[in-house]
């Protein structure tokens, strides 16, 4: 496998994911729309699909916020890489060359020293990158672009045993109101220490819409009677598509542990 295959791909994923959304997103929209009663509510649905047709088309980023790019990067350990240079560089280097594309340039989020100047790197790097190794002789990459209302509502906490999950989620999902641009899909990591119930919660995110195939064949486990019953609380509370209101604030709810 060679650098500059893993460049290009690196870009091109980068490029795909800003103006492409996912088909099961798509899908789960459309649904909302079909079933949403509040005018308000079902007119901002349809821009967001109007603008997801015209972004497609025209190859347009979804958003002005293009965010912070997160790779996930599974290495075979038989894998032949081909590289001059250390693999998180080699990933960075897709990272920009994906969003300075001059047919579709898109915006740089990323500073250097964060704590001190906070000066743009004019690239959107670096990414934030989390490695993983198996047996096999493949590499598998996955690209997300966090923007900056879904990542800059994370929450974390520590519970005591006694405590609830589902309280500490539907209090923060009401406080959150609608800055994180709903409807979307919530990520929930469970247990570990802090970092990985973090990571949990941004890699279930990863997974695809099916909580009406849930619902459907009924709850299997405590994670997924939790999923259910978040997912249909949480859209009893009303803030709706774009805080509007309405009958849709989640689409999904994802849970590891």
């Amino acid at each position: 496998m060679k650098e500059q295959d893993i460049i290009d791909s690196i870009a091109g994923a980068c490029q795909y994911i800003s103006y492409y959304h996912p088909e099961d997103f798509v899908k789960g929209m459309v649904e909302a729309y079909e079933k949403e009663e509040s005018e308000a509510a079902k007119n901002a649905i349809a821009q967001i699909l109007i603008n997801s047709k015209m972004c497609a088309m025209g190859h347009r980023p979804l958003c002005q916020d293009t965010g912070s790019v997160n790779i996930f990067i599974k290495v075979g350990l038989n894998a032949k890489l081909e590289l001059s240079k250390e693999l998180e560089e080699v990933l960075n280097e897709g990272v920009a060359k994906g969003y300075t594309d001059p047919d579709n340039t898109l915006r740089y989020s990323v500073v250097s020293d964060p704590a001190g100047e906070r000066k743009n790197t004019k690239n959107n790097t670096p990414a934030v990158i989390h490695y993983s190794v198996d047996n096999s002789d493949k590499v598998e990459i996955t690209v997300a672009a966090k923007g900056g209302g879904s990542e800059n509502k994370s929450k974390f906490t520590v519970l005591n045993p006694s405590d609830s999950i589902y309280d500490w989620v539907m209090e923060n999902v009401r406080q959150m109101g609608a800055g994180w641009c709903p409807p979307g899909i919530l990520g929930i990591g469970i247990g570990g220490n802090p970092e990985k119930s973090m990571l949990l919660a941004k890699e279930s995110l990863m997974d695809h819409v099916d909580i009406h195939e849930l619902k459907k064949r009924g709850a299997k486990n405590a994670v997924e009677e939790l999923r259910l019953r978040l997912y249909e609380d949480i859209n009893k509370i009303g803030i709706g598509a774009q805080g509007l209101g309405g009958l849709t604030t989640v689409l999904d709810v994802k849970i590891l542990d």
